[in-house]
């Protein structure tokens, strides 16, 4: 099986065949979800939460996501791998690129942030210094504290005309993946339909180009709340191989989401 990139993944997109997405922290789990033939791995900052114990993301540091990714990295050989950039630390251009390179030299093959249409800049000039870029749209756990809580984004009409213009105007920037967080499901569908980049979601309806999920939540040892998008599959399967597939498989087919998992 061939190494994924930005190019095959488009060309998922353009032939109607989902994206298989997940997180990983370490190499042991990372070559599991390689076997299970995942499409791409995010290191994300959720590993504030799943590893770390915090409450919130906001703790994370460029140091955990880089050590992280170089743990991802040596346990796989197919997956895109994706790291997150933390809390605070592409508030400027110049901090984005040392921050950026920082990951890439962990291994990492493309970068991910949160954030609309103000950070268009950052993403041409990251993608002008051969950077590829995900964006984050929707909920967005760095901004926590200012959305009040872990809420449903775009449900009012403005909220979603403005979130649309955000992805319309991040894709004209240069950003090659689109990651939507906990929106209604027509949202999704629409902002998916309204880019040519893939747009993968995570609590934004079956119809996005792909599906991500923490890997806590799909393996079922999430602690406390359990989030209304995620689905335990290792209680369908007698192994983690087994439950991985199982993900794969019922995105690629439309399985999953379903309507219960989706807003």
């Amino acid at each position: 099986m061939k190494k994924q990139t930005v190019s095959s993944l488009l060309a998922k997109k353009q032939q109607g065949e989902k994206i298989a997405t997940i997180t990983a922290y370490d190499a042991s789990f990372a070559a599991i979800f390689d076997s299970a033939d995942i499409d791409m791995i995010l290191i994300g900052d959720s590993l504030g939460n799943v590893l770390q114990g915090h409450k919130n993301t906001i703790p994370v540091t460029v140091d955990d996501i880089a050590y992280h990714t170089s743990c991802v990295v040596r346990g796989t050989d197919r997956p895109l791998i994706v790291a997150d950039l933390p809390f605070m630390s592409y508030s400027s251009p110049e901090q984005a690129y040392e921050n950026a390179a920082k990951l890439m030299r962990a291994g990492a093959n493309m970068v991910k942030f949160e954030g609309g249409k103000w950070l268009a800049e950052t993403v041409s000039a990251l993608v002008e210094r051969a950077v590829p870029v995900c964006g984050h749209l929707g909920l967005t756990p760095q901004a926590v504290n200012v959305l009040g809580g872990f809420k449903v984004q775009g449900r009012e009409d403005a909220a979603a005309e403005q979130m649309l213009a955000d992805a319309i105007a991040l894709e004209a920037a240069g950003i090659q993946l689109l990651v939507i967080e906990c929106v209604p499901a027509d949202l999704g569908k629409r902002i998916a339909q309204a880019l040519s980049i893939p747009v993968i979601g995570i609590g934004a309806g079956v119809d996005t180009d792909g599906q991500i999920l923490v890997m806590h939540d799909a393996l079922g040892i999430t602690q406390g709340r359990v989030p209304k998008f995620s689905k335990n599959f290792l209680a369908h399967s007698d192994s983690l191989l087994g439950a991985s597939e199982l993900y794969v498989n019922q995105v690629r087919s439309g399985e999953f989401p379903s309507d219960e998992h989706s807003f």
